[in-house]
């Protein structure tokens, strides 16, 4: 029998899954030859596809913390779709490419360990992908890519729709829609306490608990005596992110407690299975707002998606102009 699924550093997941008789129909596609491909259902099978970006997020926590977090998703939705009899889910390796960083808010193009591929190339590799799946018969396929960046939300967007109209199957985006919120976990937070956290979108609080659920040994010490930078709108934590010695995140991580971490995911992962499952029953995501086509009203928003943009443009001549003068382009 082939190894089950499950996210790296899957702690105490791992000995609780591993006699559940549903883990057998969690297939990792590493792990497959030619003939375990042909012998699956195509109409029965799942694919989800995991994702992640190389992105600061400051100086407690690992470049890779969306594509843990997002492993952790994918595994709690692949467990819901294979709970119900005769159906596979078809796991693939986590794709380490995103579009943006958290320093964009501030306007800061280049900040290691921010490693990010442009719209354009992101785009394409989703695209291949979802032609190869495709070609192959697949016809589910799951994005879980859960990170802010607009760009980055847009070519995973632009690609499930190609699937899903060239194919005739359903290629979603799914922590790309605007679901259903899910019921909000009680971190019992003081009123200064959430203050002092203010408008947590990147490695504050709640990032720096979900690592410390599901990575805790790569959770820097130091995040107990970390100032707050905190802001209350986008155009405070614009203006924030701008300062020159701005550490790389908002809010607060001296708040973050691991049981904070596990609330969190557990009710976004919830969510997500819950809406997977809406979705193989045949309910039209269409219906549902992206959340890229909600990001563009904010005058801040605007301003440092403009300066990433302007960036990408100046790196993209860059590379056209080597590949003219080598002639091949």
């Amino acid at each position: 029998m082939r190894r089950m699924f499950h996210p790296v550093g899957a702690f105490v997941l791992t000995s609780l899954l591993v006699a559940s008789s549903a883990v057998a129909q969690i297939l990792n596609l590493q792990e497959l030859n030619t003939e375990d491909l042909r012998r699956l259902d195509r109409q029965r099978t799942v694919v989800i596809m995991p994702g992640g970006v190389l992105e600061e997020h400051g100086p407690y926590l690992p470049a890779f913390t969306d594509g843990y977090v997002n492993e952790y998703r994918s595994f709690r939705i692949a467990e819901a779709i294979v709970a119900r009899p005769g159906w596979t889910v078809l796991m693939f390796p986590t794709i380490p490419l995103g579009d943006g960083g958290g320093n964009q808010v501030g306007k800061k193009q280049v900040f290691p360990p921010t490693f990010h591929v442009h719209f354009a190339t992101l785009r394409a590799v989703y695209m291949d992908l979802a032609s190869e799946l495709g070609e192959a018969g697949f016809r589910s396929v799951f994005v879980v890519s859960g990170h802010g960046a607009l760009r980055h939300q847009q070519a995973i967007d632009q690609a499930s729709d190609f699937f899903t109209e060239t194919y005739g199957g359903r290629m979603v985006h799914l922590t790309g829609l605007v679901g259903p919120s899910p019921p909000a976990a009680d971190l019992k937070l003081t009123g200064d306490e959430q203050q002092q956290n203010g408008f947590d979108v990147h490695a504050g609080m709640s990032e720096t608990s979900e690592l410390l659920f599901l990575q805790p040994g790569l959770v820097s010490p130091a995040y107990r005596s970390a100032r707050p930078q905190a802001g209350s709108n986008w155009r405070q934590l614009v203006d924030k992110g701008t300062e020159a010695n701005w550490p790389g995140y908002f809010g607060s991580p001296a708040l973050a407690e691991a049981w904070r971490g596990a609330a969190l995911l557990r009710a976004d992962a919830q969510a997500l299975a819950d809406l997977a499952l809406r979705i193989l029953d045949g309910f039209d995501w269409h219906t549902l707002r992206r959340r890229a086509d909600g990001q563009l009203t904010d005058d801040a928003i605007k301003e440092y998606n403009e300066a990433a943009d302007q960036h990408a443009r100046f790196i993209g001549e860059k590379q056209s102009t080597w590949l003219r003068r080598k002639g091949l382009q």
